[in-house]
């Protein structure tokens, strides 16, 4: 049969299972769209590209799958590079398609014409110039096979115009099966016969090891990896860090949990670092906002590294033992290699050392948490903010109070923009289960948390989604509060109003000497009258001591809510690390 370039990639993303995509229509990408609006695939229209790539982030985050954003050539395209350079920071499997112009302008300075495939280069995990339309039979499942196999990451896929709409006969489609690579065929991958040999080392380090830390990162962001981990712990009690993008792997309510390290960590999971004899470092890889000073990170310590990634390997510190795998593969194989070391008698001692080193570390997680760390004192808080809202005890109390609205806790998921505020979710929000706190990290993009609550909602429309904004960051991709009401999702936003920049502001605070460079706000917009505009109810929690049970009301499950939640500018997010500070020498 005969098939249009359009009508391959159509006929490919619906064999793939992709019912949902997110986007904007234009030139160079209208062929495309002529045959979406006959297929079976539900299109979100964004109003910015930007949004389109943090929406397929928002349902790639919460599901592990990768989803599917579009975009024109040019500008549109350009709009669209942000979230993908994202994605690739926080390695988020993304499969993006982007129009071009037709192939015989391209190189002419053409009406919308932008080198896609060239600046996407840097910031994808893999690029495809599509020159044919039998190209695209392969090119697709390809391009979903490397975006989820080993390190996550987003494949961007640029499709000329005439190449949408050309002609080509189509025999068969191929399987995405048949371009899947098998873990331990990733490259770089630790043989599988030399696996046990390691973990048998790694086992034993592990036994012999009085002041151990599991440390442990994104790459342990899943169901399979955070059962895994929880069966280890089990078996073998030690403190846990966490890195911002490992949040919700182990529970918050675990006692051992001694919280996010680096530069807004916690004293005790920071402490727990710098005094370890050895890290037990999974899915994670060292980055500078956890480590600070490195030679000051955990100074005495050995490690054993385990990541998807061998780039990641010996990259910050060196390691006395590695796997190159997945989290979910290698630690289960360690469980069971530690647990009959520890029936020896030697390793029983060496247990009752790590207990109270355990001990010391939980006890200083209970003496170290207060809702008022970095709170303002009373003559200290800024005119026209006396009755402002303590954001940690807000953040803190969101489960709580949705409970009481009839909402399950199992039944949210969390996510935040960039900011003070992000920090303060991630320090005070209790996340307890895996991909279920959405943020971006590595890049740290602002705007990101309202596109990216409403594909995390599309994913999962059974549940409540919380997107927790400042004043600053919403106004990034305030347009699509349009797709938020268009689309009339389960999607409360709530937004943290301090007339600042508050991260830039804090910054310029303790580091230089209060010289607040364009980081107020002069004009101030009203946010709830905002939101009316778009047909979106809302209330301000200042002044609405029931806000909660209209936020999170059952009875209007498929309807958006915004809360306004008034915020001191000088409240801080401590512990605080300042550029050439190791992280035990914290402000807190």
């Amino acid at each position: 049969m005969k098939l249009t370039g359009a009508q391959i990639v159509v006929k490919m993303l619906e064999k793939q299972g992709i019912k949902t995509v997110s986007g904007i229509p234009g030139g160079s990408i209208l062929p495309l769209y002529d045959e979406l609006n006959k297929s079976s695939i539900r299109h979100i229209l964004v109003r910015q590209e930007q949004a389109a790539g943090f929406i397929a982030q928002g349902m790639a985050r919460t599901s592990g799958k990768a989803a599917v954003c579009l975009a024109t050539s040019g500008p549109g395209a350009m709009n669209l590079l942000t979230a993908i350079a994202d994605a690739r920071s926080d390695s988020i499997p993304l499969v993006a398609i982007t129009g071009q112009v037709n192939t015989y302008l391209i190189g002419t300075d053409a009406f919308q014409e932008a080198d896609t495939f060239g600046l996407s280069f840097p910031i994808t995990k893999h690029s495809i110039a599509v020159k044919k339309p039998e190209e695209l039979l392969t090119a697709i499942p390809q391009a979903f096979a490397i975006a989820q196999e080993g390190r996550p990451g987003p494949v961007l896929i640029d499709i000329p115009r005439d190449v949408q709409l050309a002609q080509c006969e189509v025999e068969n489609f191929p399987d995405y099966e048949d371009f899947c690579v098998k873990e331990e065929n990733v490259r770089f991958h630790t043989k599988k016969e030399e696996i046990q040999n390691i973990v048998e080392k790694m086992a034993l380090e592990l036994a012999q090891a009085k002041k151990p830390v599991l440390y442990i990162g994104g790459g342990c962001n899943s169901p399979a990896a955070a059962k895994a981990l929880r069966e280890f712990k089990k078996n073998y009690r030690l403190p846990v860090v966490t890195s911002l993008m490992a949040l919700g792997a182990i529970p918050k309510t675990d006692s051992d949990n001694a919280g996010m390290v680096g530069m807004h960590g916690s004293y005790p999971a920071n402490v727990a670092m710098y005094e370890s004899d050895l890290v037990f470092a999974a899915g994670v890889r060292f980055d500078d906002r956890a480590t600070g000073i490195v030679k000051k990170f955990c100074p005495s310590a050995k490690i054993l590294h385990i990541d998807i990634d061998a780039a990641e390997i010996n990259k910050i510190l060196p390691t006395t033992l590695s796997l190159v795998c997945k989290a979910e593969t290698a630690v289960p194989l360690i469980t069971d290699s530690l647990k009959n070391i520890l029936k020896n008698q030697d390793s029983k001692e060496f247990a009752q050392e790590r207990g109270l080193w355990a001990e010391k570390i939980a006890n200083l997680s209970k003496e170290n948490f207060s809702l008022n760390c970095g709170s303002p004192d009373k003559n200290q808080k800024r005119e026209g903010f006396e009755d402002s809202a303590n954001p940690r005890k807000f953040i803190s109390e969101l489960p709580s109070l949705a409970q009481k609205a009839g909402l399950n806790e199992k039944d949210i998921l969390v996510t935040t923009d960039v900011g003070q505020h992000q920090m303060f979710a991630a320090q005070y929000y209790p996340v307890n289960e895996p991909r279920t706190f959405l943020t971006s990290g590595s890049l740290g993009t602002m705007g990101f948390g309202l596109p990216a609550a409403i594909g995390a909602s599309l994913q999962n429309p059974q549940k409540r989604v919380i997107c927790i904004s400042g004043d600053g960051s919403i106004l990034m991709n305030v347009q699509e509060l349009a797709t938020l009401a268009e689309n009339n999702l389960a999607v409360t936003v709530i937004i943290f109003v301090n007339h600042t920049l508050g991260m830039v502001y804090q910054q310029q605070k303790f580091l230089f000497d209060k010289n607040y460079s364009a980081s107020t706000f002069s004009a101030q917009p009203d946010f709830l009258q905002i939101a009316k505009g778009f047909g979106i109810e809302g209330t301000n929690a200042n002044t609405d001591s029931e806000w909660f049970k209209k936020a999170f009301d059952q009875n209007r499950k498929n309807k958006p809510y915004i809360v306004t939640v008034k915020v001191d500018p000088e409240e801080n997010v401590l512990p605080f690390v300042p550029g050439g500070k190791a992280n035990i020498d914290s402000i807190r």
